[in-house]
């Protein structure tokens, strides 16, 4: 499997999953933290820290502290950087 296969499948074992999606969705409009992330998509606290934690290993968001909070954000970067080279591989396929 190459690597781009490898980061697929990875990206969509994160959003595969309809909470999780909504968190991204949530996490659209700007950083959050858990408690404005649990309040908007209507999670409980800890299901919606459950769900960041595996994004997060999928490399589809971020977390930072300030101060006492810590806020999520979408990794908007790997995410074009992911899709660009998915669009790279197609247009390549095309060719040959």
């Amino acid at each position: 499997m190459s690597d781009l296969c490898n980061e697929m499948a990875r990206m969509g074992r994160g959003i595969g999953n309809e909470n999780r999606y909504r968190i991204l969705e949530a996490l659209m409009r700007g950083s959050r933290t858990v408690g404005e992330i649990a309040a908007g998509v209507r999670l409980a606290q800890p299901a919606v820290s459950h769900n960041l934690k595996i994004l997060k290993s999928a490399e589809l968001v971020y977390a930072e502290r300030q101060g006492k909070e810590i806020y999520y954000t979408i990794n908007v970067a790997y995410m074009a950087s992911l899709l660009k080279k998915l669009a790279t591989d197609v247009e390549h396929s095309k060719k040959n």
